[in-house]
């Protein structure tokens, strides 16, 4: 099987799960959920910005060091 991750919130995806989202230029996005997807689609959200994400508690982790 294959191992995808959240484009959004960088959880990976159990299979058979999970929404894949194609925009009309032809790119893929995977998403875990319902509130991923709405969150960087319809809310257009910065992953960064959102306190639930691996890529902001990433970040944080970088400005202590």
């Amino acid at each position: 099987m294959e191992n995808r991750k959240c484009i959004f919130c960088g959880h990976d995806i159990e299979p058979a799960s999970g929404i894949i989202y194609i925009r009309k230029d032809g790119n893929v996005m995977n998403f875990c959920s319902k509130k991923c997807r709405t969150n960087m689609i319809d809310l257009k959200r910065a992953a960064r910005n959102v306190k639930w994400t691996n890529e902001y508690h990433r970040i944080k982790e970088m400005r202590k060091a």
